[in-house]
């Protein structure tokens, strides 16, 4: 695969087999990060489990301490009392069956998040096939399903965020803009990386971090030693 200009010199600032530590990584990718745009970072993490099993899953959400530097368009489904709670909380687009035959008929995506009540699940559950693949799928342990939609629409503007694992075992995530600088940038990855630790399957043996790797949106991959990633 041909790379332009800016990619290749990025790569010759510094020793892509050698194994950096967060900060240094994040101090060396933002500095790269010469594109005409405010460009994302995003870390990539190898885990050690077989997301096949059931009890091997990893998966959660967490407010980011520094945000991700995103503005994100939240959906509330919900009803009666809800609807006003969640206008108020800033919410994007709220509403009920009627939004939920919007994303049926129209296949209308122009949202982040979408947020919701338990006692709507008998509606949101049948958009599984559409929101599924996107990722937009609400989950309680992401904190999308809940009684309290104020809290979730509040969390979701403030910068939280849903990690989970694909079918290679990788965990992608945001977080954050290459303008934040790295002490900022590291103090999301340090949270980030803390909650991974923390959800940790039972079932997980051997070495639960196999490989982490930072990149800018246009750069290449920094590989993080792993050796104090879970004492985080």
């Amino acid at each position: 695969m041909k790379h332009g200009k800016k990619y290749n010199e990025s790569i010759k600032s510094y020793n892509q087999s050698n194994f950096y530590d967060a900060k240094e990584a994040l101090e060396i990718c933002t500095k790269n990060a010469k594109a005409g745009f405010d460009e994302t970072i995003e870390i990539h993490v190898r885990l050690g489990v077989d997301s096949r099993h059931a009890d091997q899953q990893v998966r959660g959400a967490i407010v980011l301490p520094n945000g991700t530097g995103k503005k994100v368009r939240v959906l509330a489904i919900c009803k009666g009392d809800n609807e006003k709670i969640a206008t108020e909380a800033g919410a994007d687009f709220v509403g009920a069956e009627d939004m939920a035959k919007k994303i049926q008929t129209e296949n209308w995506m122009d949202f982040d998040v979408l947020v919701t009540t338990p006692d709507m699940m008998g509606v949101v559950g049948r958009l599984g096939k559409v929101l599924g693949p996107r990722g937009l799928m609400p989950n309680p342990k992401a904190g999308t399903v809940t009684t309290d939609i104020a809290k979730a629409i509040k969390e979701c503007k403030a910068g939280k965020i849903e990690y989970r694992l694909d079918k290679t075992n990788i965990i992608h995530c945001v977080i954050g803009k290459a303008s934040f600088g790295a002490e900022k940038l590291n103090e999301n990855f340090e949270a980030l990386m803390g909650a991974i630790v923390k959800a940790k399957p039972e079932a997980s043996k051997g070495q639960y971090i196999k490989s982490c790797v930072i990149s800018s949106t246009m750069g290449p991959g920094i590989k993080i030693g792993t050796g104090k990633l879970e004492s985080i």
